[in-house]
């Protein structure tokens, strides 16, 4: 009931990016996925499975999302009944299933590594407690495999034998926190060198920066927790003035202080202050350019839910049945805007008037006129945007407007000038309207800059001229068949 409207979702965002992978569309992309700068590998290779078997068809993906969802409930109340009482887990279990924090990495395709990371978080968890350390030193090393944000695990582990009384596990610990600290320096190095990452040092912002601007964020997840309401795909990324952030981070740190006090035997406070260590890998100095969004929230909810759990197990069945009902309808209206791309970016501008990102996604999906008008509105908030003049260039080519698209690449030249894109699509503007030498000097100028670009091989193909690439470059099979079509026999 609560997320049945996810499967009949299409793609969103950077869902897109996964079929023009090589490493997901190609049927020899398995081995991509374990590329030594390729993040969550093992997600990576779920996606690659999900192609060859349900090619572009989104409904397959969600429905592996959505019994994910489930396979990770069924996990989380095995975990929870044998942690702390009975009424406790299955309040903490039904808080989980169906809150609205919970809607983004169900519905959002791309999201597939929060599922699978805390599926498998949570086998480890279940091994350590059954005193089976080897056993969960493997499952939390498949976890990172699937997205590094559950490196704060082994510290969840070591607080929790503490918690319970219990020795420390000297060599199991050791082995768990080298295997996180060696993915995370992968994870530094693959942000790295992939351009544009938007992560590490390609985040736009300093490692203290985000660390100051994390305790309103955190803030956020805890009211949003209690209050399940101003959910969005895009939130803002506006700073907070930094008296603001140092208030923030204080409250934060006060209320583990208090926390700390019900920590013994499992109490709500050592819940709480779980949930805030599973967090931690994506709210603390380790940058990205999305201050926040849902989908982290999933592996710490195993700890605010546990929290909750425990301090309303004494409410009254017909409470807890109430609030459940209006959980799910409100889960539901979140749930529902993942069906339409349109409702989902006007309600992301609502909840971040000042970015950019929602205005272009918008302006793909509207009538031409109307995403003009869009893309001009959000020109005055970054006229510096190179993607804004990309996207109208590209608006004014598909409804035969060459010369005003010309100016349009041109310009997003300037602002980028070392993007290989907008010269290929001035070439292809130059050919619209009949300079086929122009065209084809800006074509041989776009593969110079990027010589694996996949349109600036096509183009040149179309007017007679092989460019070869590098032996590096990687398509996928749908893209090898194109350039194949185009160069002909």
């Amino acid at each position: 009931m609560a997320f049945g409207a996810s499967l009949a979702g299409p793609f969103v965002f950077d869902d897109f990016s996964l079929l023009n992978d090589p490493a997901v569309a190609s049927r020899s992309g398995w081995w991509q996925c374990f590329r030594f700068l390729q993040t969550r590998p093992l997600t990576w290779f779920s996606f690659w499975a999900s192609y060859q078997f349900g090619g572009e068809n989104p409904i397959a993906y969600h429905a592996v999302s959505l019994m994910l969802h489930i396979a990770v409930l069924a996990l989380l109340w095995d975990v929870l009944r044998k942690l702390i009482p009975e009424r406790a887990a299955v309040i903490a279990a039904a808080l989980f299933a169906v809150h609205p924090l919970v809607v983004e990495p169900v519905a959002y395709v791309f999201a597939r590594g929060a599922l699978l990371a805390t599926l498998f978080s949570l086998l480890a968890i279940r091994s350590w407690i059954a005193d089976r350390s080897g056993i969960a030193v493997v499952w939390f090393t498949v976890a990172m495999l699937a997205k590094e944000e559950c490196a704060a695990l082994p510290v969840f582990l070591i607080m929790l034998d503490f918690a319970r009384g219990k020795e420390l596990r000297r060599r199991p610990i050791a082995a768990l926190l080298t295997i996180a600290l060696l993915m995370r320096v992968r994870v530094i190095l693959a942000a790295a060198s992939v351009t544009g990452s938007q992560a590490g040092s390609q985040a736009g912002i300093s490692p203290l920066r985000y660390l100051a601007a994390q305790g309103q964020v955190i803030l956020r997840y805890l009211r949003m927790l209690i209050v399940p309401w101003g959910f969005s795909i895009d939130y803002s990324s506006t700073l907070p003035p930094l008296a603001l952030a140092l208030a923030a981070c204080a409250a934060v740190i006060a209320l583990a202080m208090v926390a700390s006090l019900r920590f013994r035997n499992l109490g709500p406070g050592f819940w709480f202050l779980a949930g805030l260590v599973l967090l931690s890998p994506s709210s603390s100095i380790f940058p990205a350019a999305d201050l926040a969004n849902d989908r982290r929230m999933y592996l710490p909810l195993i700890g605010f839910s546990a929290c909750a759990g425990l301090l309303l197990k004494r409410l009254d069945w017909r409470v807890l049945a109430a609030a459940s009902v209006v959980l799910i309808a409100i889960t539901m209206r979140y749930d529902t805007l993942w069906r339409s791309p349109e409702a989902l970016w006007t309600n992301a501008m609502h909840a971040a008037p000042e970015k950019v990102r929602p205005r272009l996604q918008l302006a793909r999906l509207a009538p031409p006129a109307q995403g003009l008008e869009i893309l001009r509105e959000a020109q005055q908030l970054a006229p510096e945007n190179a993607e804004i003049s990309m996207e109208q260039g590209r608006i004014l080519l598909e409804n035969n407007r060459p010369a005003e698209a010309l100016a349009a690449f041109g310009k997003a030249m300037a602002l980028s000038p070392g993007d290989a894109r907008p010269v290929n699509n001035r070439g292809a503007a130059l050919a619209a309207i009949g300079q086929p030498d122009a065209a084809r000097a800006d074509f041989l100028r776009a593969v110079a800059l990027d010589p694996c670009l996949f349109d600036g091989r096509v183009n040149l193909a179309r007017m007679g001229i092989q460019w070869r690439a590098p032996d590096n470059c990687r398509y996928t099979d749908k893209q090898q068949q194109i350039l194949v079509r185009a160069t002909g026999p």
